[in-house]
């Protein structure tokens, strides 16, 4: 259960002490606080160094093989019988058998390990991606794409989250080679529905002996010790009947492409749309930031398809949500009650173009560590129940899963006693994490602080939830840099090559210090 906002654990009560002292005594306070960070050893950085210096082409020629590989959930073929699947622990097999490594594959997990020690250090990824529009990338989304744009390696996964396993890997095989006598021995448990199912690990975890301290690479540095719940709001606007006397009404509104990702595309139809009309809509469009929009007439109708940023949904602040900027730049008049037309009503008064729920009632709050309640849009499906509506909400401690249940549902029926009632209501609401007892936490800030100059990392708090929920003294380590746009979950994913390497040195570093 997460802790009381007032009690943070012990490891970020000294991070938070040292915010608190370089806030009130300054720049070279802050840097002798950080001198006390451990820096990583000669051996570490030796190693670290000879990774790259031997396995730059290697770790992106192993990438490039992984991402070929269309490990997307298929919801009609099983996990351990979807051929992409079995090719990707198949690769995975002959490669650890290459490098000199221990392959042991329980269906859902594979787990990749080197050394003999009983003490075990768990390095943790997963091998299965989000879907993707490939109809929106310069290459196939599964092709590792280095010429498109200069000095990034494009592909899905390239960052979430085969880019961590290549640069494990051979993170491993630099130690491995330099024959270092480590105390811990190294496994790399590579999850197979990351993405989609959680339940295949926690039955793994449940009944298998795991490492007594982890790490995960699936999530940003310096260290992430903190992980909002997911949840999300789910409702359905029932068909309504569209009004007999030919007046303007949206006929049509839908977006998104998956549920964990803020949407770059929605459209919408009006019906009996008068050029009076549609001039207001495009004057309002005109005046958002970033969105893109196309408008196309056919006969009365006018058809309009949005364009905005997509991103990962833990990071609404990253992208551009087409599906409420298009609501928005439809709230020029109080649209008929047909049901596109209450949807798009709701968007606006419930949501609006904001991702910290402002306008839903009162849910919005926010944690002095782990920051606000985040609350997307993501998709909309149309079926013959309706128009239905995911809205993503990302939550910190602060309020209890009831209170805020009590809230959403209270705002819901103050909105409905106003126009419909609305079907299939479903709450989703994690918990947040807070991880306990993570002694690797300030090994780690020194090895980021070492190989990045940075004078004074500190430990955060994410959006996302990794499996280092399920692991034992598990923390997150990368791949992303803070301040960065994290790309995994978009149309637009990559890593850099630099960043690949400097990874590469930085898990080289921190395996050899965990389990030296």
């Amino acid at each position: 259960m997460p802790l009381p906002a007032t009690q943070p654990p012990k490891h970020l009560q000294r991070l938070l002490a040292i915010l608190a002292l370089a806030l009130a005594s300054g720049l070279p306070a802050a840097r002798a606080q950080a001198a006390k960070l451990p820096a990583p050893g000669a051996a570490a950085i030796d190693t670290a160094r000879y990774a790259v210096d031997t396995y730059r082409d290697e770790t992106i020629a192993c990438l490039a093989e992984l991402v070929r590989f269309n490990t997307v959930a298929n919801p009609n073929i099983p996990l351990e019988q979807n051929p992409q699947h079995i090719g990707f622990k198949r690769y995975l097999k002959a490669k650890a058998e290459r490098l000199g490594f221990d392959f042991a594959d329980y269906g859902a997990v594979v787990v990749i390990g080197t050394g003999n020690s009983t003490e075990r250090l768990g390095i943790i990824a997963h091998g299965d991606v989000q879907p993707v529009d490939a109809a929106k990338w310069a290459r196939s989304p599964f092709e590792l794409d280095a010429v498109s744009e200069p000095g990034r390696l494009l592909a899905r996964g390239a960052e979430d989250d085969k880019g961590p396993i290549a640069t494990a890997l051979y993170g491993m095989k630099a130690i491995k080679d330099r024959k270092l006598a480590l105390r811990k021995r190294l496994e790399l448990y590579i999850y197979m529905a990351e993405e989609s199912d959680w339940a295949p690990l926690e039955r793994f975890v449940a009944s298998h002996s795991l490492p007594k301290l982890n790490i995960t690479l699936d999530a940003e540095y310096p260290v992430v010790v903190a992980e909002k719940g997911y949840g999300a709001v789910k409702l359905t606007v029932p068909p309504q009947p569209a009004p007999a006397n030919g007046q303007p009404v949206i006929s049509r509104f839908g977006g998104g492409f998956f549920a964990s990702q803020i949407p770059e595309d929605a459209s919408a139809t009006i019906s009996h749309a008068t050029p009076a009309l549609e001039d207001q809509i495009r004057r309002r469009a005109a005046g958002q930031t970033g969105m893109h929009y196309q408008f196309t007439r056919e006969d009365d109708q006018l058809l309009i398809k949005a364009h905005g940023v997509s991103t990962h949904s833990s990071k609404p602040e990253f992208g551009i949500n087409a599906i409420s900027m298009l609501a928005d730049a439809l709230d020029v008049t109080n649209w008929p009650p047909t049901t596109a037309g209450m949807l798009v009503t709701f968007l606006n008064g419930m949501v609006g173009t904001g991702y910290l729920a402002e306008k839903f009632g009162a849910i919005a709050y926010s944690d002095s560590f782990m920051g606000p309640m985040t609350f997307a849009p993501t998709v909309i499906t149309d079926s013959p129940a309706g128009l239905s509506l995911n809205i993503n909400l990302r939550r910190p401690q602060g309020k209890s899963s009831s209170q805020l249940s009590e809230e959403i549902q209270s705002a819901l029926k103050q909105w409905q006693s106003r126009h419909v009632s609305l079907d299939k209501i479903a709450l989703v609401i994690g918990d947040p994490w807070i991880a306990q007892e993570v002694p690797q936490a300030d090994v780690l800030l020194g090895i980021f602080s070492h190989f990045t100059g940075a004078p004074d990392p500190k430990a955060k708090a994410i959006g996302g939830s990794t499996n280092s929920r399920l692991f034992p003294h598990a923390i997150s380590f990368g791949p992303g840099m803070p301040g960065e746009v994290y790309t995994g979950h978009s149309e637009h994913e990559f890593i850099t090559t630099k960043q690949l390497l400097l990874n590469l040195q930085m898990y080289t570093a921190a395996f050899v210090e965990l389990a030296k």
